[in-house]
């Protein structure tokens, strides 16, 4: 990627962006002085100088500013942390916020028509369709076995680091495991990533991370149509890595596809959202088409797989940090499962145990994982486009075409939301005083967002990283490799570690076959 921008680039980017400064300044003394707009606090260039750490400097502008403005070239970017205004965007106004053409557009190469790339019919057509196919019990016991299955797999493979003495590069073993995890159930498909077996899988999921960080880049890049138009510097490397993505993609679906035809009776019987689309194609052949196929699963994955290996990844490392906590859910995890029996077995023993009941009682875990998402969300800004003229409850109007963000990350870090410990992990926030899991207003903990777009897998992403998490605390207890290290985050459309999370695992009880 080609940053920081080029001198030359970076002082164009600075008068343009005075010019289009003067220019809304005027819009706000012209004819529209009765409109109170957000305060400007920055513009695209600040944003870009600070592209490492930028979910921290948004933070820092929301502290004292909790609706604010930054200019871009060709519109306002209203930016909130006010869960008001975010209840208003998400679902009191809903039909006013939307991804809009520009979002759109930027997203398009990535995620095309999919579920988080569309409005309207697109939109409406993929969320009945899935809504009804994540509610039937058949995916739900599909998908629970995927994860029993990967997370006895990964266990394994902690298991022969533990006893070898050997770092374990967690982050990396997590997005592995996730991937196959959500490809098989979006697919059908095992990718073999976290066993190494499949070199193609390897490269369609490099090549994901790496769009997906341009993808975001393209929102502060004004000259990022040219370079796609030239196919050059940041855009060619981002035209190289959608080739790889569909090439394989495309496979995948044609493969399925000639399955169909010879056993169409067989693949009715099929579990994955793949074939249960191409179900719903045979019904309508003109619904949709190849294209429209890859769109929709290349969405579920992006939310199914970085999201949970994200944050399962900020969850092992704040435990590595608070031996405490790690111990406390240990503890849970083995009450709820096996009981006062030191080993039962092997892993194979051990996943057996994670039945549905024993799951849904470890209200701590879950409070855990709540906590890493307040701090560490998936998605750190989810941003709106402003379809019509409007007023937020705070009493700050937006014009037509802002782009209007609500901030996860920044939100989950406000002291007047959270109280003065706001910036500490403290899974008790989350529990009553029986311990038990009290959740808060979807407009304050916005980690899967909230109203008619609410993530359709939520329950989905937590039984995965319950099942993935016991079963790794269970098993061993987990160090960072060097005691005083840190990890910091690499700036994508999710919160992504910019580096490898290295710990040391050492057995809590028996793992062996």
């Amino acid at each position: 990627m080609d940053s920081p921008l080029p001198l030359l680039q970076v002082a164009l980017s600075l008068l343009v962006l005075i010019l289009a400064g003067l220019y809304m300044m005027r819009l706000g003394l012209l004819g529209r002085r009765r409109r109170s707009y957000p305060p400007v606090a920055g513009t695209m260039l600040h944003q870009l100088l600070n592209w490492g750490r930028l979910p921290e400097y948004m933070t820092e502008l929301s502290r004292r500013y909790r609706t604010f403005r930054m200019l871009t070239l060709t519109c306002s970017s209203v930016h909130t942390v006010d869960p008001a205004n975010v209840e208003y965007i998400l679902r009191t106004n809903f039909a006013n916020y939307g991804k809009g053409t520009m979002t759109h557009g930027m997203m398009e190469d990535l995620l095309g028509d999919g579920i988080f790339n569309v409005d309207g019919t697109k939109w409406r057509h993929q969320r009945k369709v899935a809504s009804f196919e994540f509610s039937t019990r058949m995916l739900r016991d599909y998908s629970s076995g995927v994860f029993l299955d990967m997370a006895a797999q990964l266990a394994g493979i902690v298991a022969a680091a533990a006893a070898a003495g050997e770092r374990l590069s967690m982050e990396d073993l997590f997005m592995r495991s996730t991937l196959d995890s959500i490809f098989t159930i979006g697919f059908g498909v095992n990718l073999g990533s976290l066993s190494n077996s499949n070199q193609e899988g390897a490269a369609f999921a490099r090549a994901f991370d790496d769009a997906s960080e341009q993808v975001l880049y393209r929102f502060l890049d004004p000259l990022w149509k040219a370079k796609r138009l030239l196919n050059v510097l940041s855009e060619a490397t981002m035209k190289r890595s959608v080739r790889t993505i569909n090439d394989f993609v495309y496979a995948v679906i044609d493969k399925k596809i000639e399955q169909m035809g010879r056993d169409g009776q067989e693949l009715a019987k099929k579990q994955d959202i793949l074939s249960r689309f191409l179900l719903e194609r045979e019904k309508d052949p003109g619904c949709f088409d190849n294209k429209y196929l890859r769109d929709i699963i290349l969405n579920f994955m992006i939310a199914g797989r970085d999201t949970t290996a994200g944050t399962l990844s900020w969850f092992l490392y704040v435990l590595c940090r608070d031996q405490r906590i790690q111990d406390k859910i240990a503890r849970e995890v083995r009450e709820a499962t096996t009981g006062d029996h030191q080993d039962v077995g092997g892993v194979q023993e051990f996943t057996a145990c994670l039945t549905e009941d024993a799951i849904g009682s470890m209200h701590y875990l879950h409070a855990a994982l709540t906590e890493t998402l307040r701090l560490y969300p998936a998605v750190p800004t989810d941003v709106k486009c402003c379809f019509s003229d409007d007023t937020l409850p705070d009493g700050h109007a937006v014009r037509r075409e802002d782009m209007v963000n609500y901030l996860p990350y920044a939100i989950g870090r406000m002291k007047f939301l959270w109280g003065d410990d706001a910036e500490e992990f403290r899974p008790e926030r989350w529990l009553d005083d029986d311990g038990l899991f009290v959740p808060e207003s979807p407009y304050k903990f916005t980690a899967f967002q909230a109203g008619p777009r609410i993530c359709l897998g939520k329950e989905f992403a937590y039984r995965q990283m319950k099942i993935f998490a016991a079963a790794l605390l269970y098993l061993f207890r987990f160090e960072m490799w060097e005691r005083d290290s840190t990890v910091g985050y690499r700036s994508m459309l999710t919160l992504k570690m910019d580096g490898p999370l290295y710990v040391r695992a050492l057995p809590r009880r028996s793992t062996g076959n």
